[in-house]
């Protein structure tokens, strides 16, 4: 459906950023119903715009200004570069200026990406099982993944590498990779907060 969204011309993809916080949501909310023993239900996947639909929203235009402003801080940067390499006049100057300023735009994009997906990760959580407010969701969900720094490089790095392979048949794996990230999302925001059992107790059997 996002995919979809994002055809639309001109807003299409602000749409999707704007709205990616609410369909997460939902599945958050299924991956809770399962811990809680409940079943999961297809309505589970629209719950995000039935519970907390406006802070949500907020997460997700909060979302999409933060790449605006990363994107427009690397140009800035990245022509700083190449600016320099222009006042040095010559031409190696400026071939050396456009690289650095390629190279070091994509740094400064990189790392505040990097940034803004970290306060992204938890927000959803927070909002619909904690009721956190949009803005200090994400001061939350940036200061729990560096609180646990090295476990989220690692899980960062598994989920470069699982995309990479969800691709290979036609894009089909990101239908699999999507259910499991919801659930790896749901896991590890149980392991940070604990708010309730990741899995629901065993059923124990006696004897007769």
């Amino acid at each position: 459906m996002l995919f979809v969204l994002g055809l639309v011309p001109l807003l299409g993809w602000a749409v999707v950023l704007i709205g990616f916080p609410v369909m997460v949501a939902g599945m958050v909310l299924g991956c809770h119903a399962l811990a809680e023993g409940k079943p999961l239900r297809i309505e589970h996947l629209f719950a995000g715009l039935k519970v907390h639909a406006g802070n949500l929203s907020l997460v997700g235009v909060f979302y999409l200004l933060g790449g605006l402003i990363a994107g427009f801080v690397s140009v800035v940067v990245g022509g700083g570069a190449l600016l320099t390499g222009y006042i040095l006049g010559a031409l190696a100057g400026l071939g050396m200026g456009l690289v650095s300023g390629v190279v070091l735009g994509s740094v400064v994009f990189s790392v505040l990406w990097v940034l803004l997906i970290t306060a992204l990760w938890f927000a959803a959580p927070l909002v619909v099982l904690r009721n956190t407010p949009p803005l200090d969701a994400m001061k939350l969900s940036l200061s729990a993944c560096f609180s646990n720094i090295g476990a989220f490089i690692v899980l960062g790095v598994l989920i470069y590498v699982l995309i990479w392979v969800a691709m290979i048949p036609a894009g089909l794996g990101v239908l699999v990779l999507i259910p499991v990230l919801a659930g790896t999302l749901y896991a590890s925001y149980q392991d940070v907060f604990g708010d309730a059992p990741v899995l629901p107790p065993a059923v124990t059997h006696t004897a007769e």
